[in-house]
């Protein structure tokens, strides 16, 4: 079964399977808002998926799915990545960017990206939604681990 060799959220990101990424404002993991609920505009969830020689050829379902603090759906889709037979029967990465438009978040609180592939978890990003306290002003930010804007 194909591996994922990493996935992250970014404000924005471009790939072309199998070739180079570009990104802005890659390592997300924490959005905050003045209110909440809130709709956040964009993210970009970048994957690498590590295709073995011998799984070349095959279909491989990859499934993602955005779930709130009590374990409920907030967003989800899936598609089928099939790589193409490698140079000199090496592996290779699939890189493919999932872009998310007007995601929902209805409260406060620990969400999650789960990452399936073939039907298993294999990947799990954590995303924490805060509501920043005080008057409203802009209406959201995006913070990787650090704590520094990428907005």
């Amino acid at each position: 079964m194909p591996e994922i060799e990493y996935a992250f959220l970014a404000d924005a990101a471009q790939a072309s399977p199998g070739d180079k990424f570009s990104v802005l404002g890659g390592g997300v993991s924490r959005l905050a808002s003045r209110t909440v609920p809130f709709r956040h505009p964009h993210l970009a969830l970048l994957i690498a998926l590590k295709v073995t020689a011998a799984e070349a050829g095959r279909a491989h379902e990859v499934r993602f799915v955005l779930l709130d603090p009590d374990g409920r759906e907030l967003a989800g889709a899936g598609g089928v990545v099939q790589a193409g037979p490698p140079p000199n029967a090496r592996d290779s990465l699939v890189t493919f960017v999932v872009d998310l438009w007007n995601v929902g978040f209805d409260r406060a609180g620990d969400h999650s990206f789960r990452i399936l592939v073939d039907g298993s978890e294999r990947k799990r990003l954590p995303l924490v939604v805060e509501q920043l306290p005080g008057e409203p002003g802009p209406p959201f930010q995006a913070f990787g681990d650090g704590g520094t804007s990428v907005n």
